[in-house]
């Protein structure tokens, strides 16, 4: 149990970290996140969906993402699906307390 604890805290910081990184770079680049088919957009590279042009804060936006993608399926085979789901879940909330409507989609969800 303990070393589920430890595993737990890692990645909490680990992912924080990287979600904050991501938020850094979108607000940059002038991205609303949470708006439908962003993050998509992002991951094709199509950085249509910028506010602002920064091709270098975009690059590191799409890598970013990625990465975090990475990261949760890593997570999920560690912690499994439901401890996932609540540490990423718990992680966005505090994100968009932090920001508010600057990250698009519907703030109060």
């Amino acid at each position: 149990m303990t070393e589920k604890l430890d595993d737990l805290k890692t990645w909490t910081q680990q992912i924080d970290d990287v979600m904050h990184e991501i938020v850094r770079e979108a607000a940059i680049c002038d991205v609303k996140l949470l708006d439908p088919g962003v993050i998509e957009a992002i991951l094709q590279n199509n950085d249509s969906v910028c506010g602002r042009e920064n091709p270098r804060a975009f690059k590191k936006l799409r890598d970013m993402l990625m990465l975090g993608f990475i990261m949760r399926d890593k997570v999920y085979e560690k912690l499994g699906p439901v401890e996932t789901d609540e540490l990423v879940g718990a992680i966005r909330d505090k994100l968009r307390q932090r920001m508010g409507g600057r990250l698009g989609g519907n703030a109060a969800s």
